[in-house]
């Protein structure tokens, strides 16, 4: 685990290297989340310093996208598709057996630290659904057991 100073210096290498972009806050932030697996508290203020922001906007923004997480993930992330679609081939059925089965809820980390639950609104395989996504891998026309087993 890196100290706060390490930590800083991480956080201030990435900066300097998007500074130069138009609109470098995004980029940042992605960057940030690569190399620590989520954005930590220290970064926001940093990045906000950095990119004469207000605390409350990068704040925003990291709260606003989904695909950013204030704390680390779990080994394995697990996305279920909440779109139309994947709804009327019963997503919701399998999102409470999901859920209920790993006792959390979304955004939520398995105690374990074993899996996180996510929506996501279109995977692109509507005519699959219900559609998941498991570690970058997507799969099609699952259920409960499909989406537990390949995230065990």
């Amino acid at each position: 685990m890196l100290d706060s100073a390490d930590l800083s210096d991480r956080i201030a290498e990435i900066i300097a290297d998007h500074q130069g972009l138009e609109g470098p806050l995004l980029p940042i932030l992605h960057a940030v989340q690569a190399a620590f697996g989520h954005i930590p508290q220290p970064a926001v203020p940093q990045i906000a310093n950095a990119l004469t922001l207000s605390k409350a906007e990068v704040h925003g923004v990291v709260t606003f996208y989904h695909d950013f997480r204030e704390a680390p993930a779990g080994r394995h992330i697990l996305k279920l598709c909440r779109a139309e679609a994947c709804q009327a081939m019963g997503a919701d059925r399998v999102a409470g057996a999901i859920k209920a089965a790993l006792g959390i809820d979304w955004h939520e980390t398995t105690a374990d630290g074993r899996v996180t639950l996510e929506p996501v609104f279109c995977l692109g395989l509507c005519a699959c659904g219900p559609a998941a996504m498991v570690d970058g891998r997507l799969v099609g026309r699952c259920d409960a057991s499909v989406v537990l087993e390949v995230s065990a």
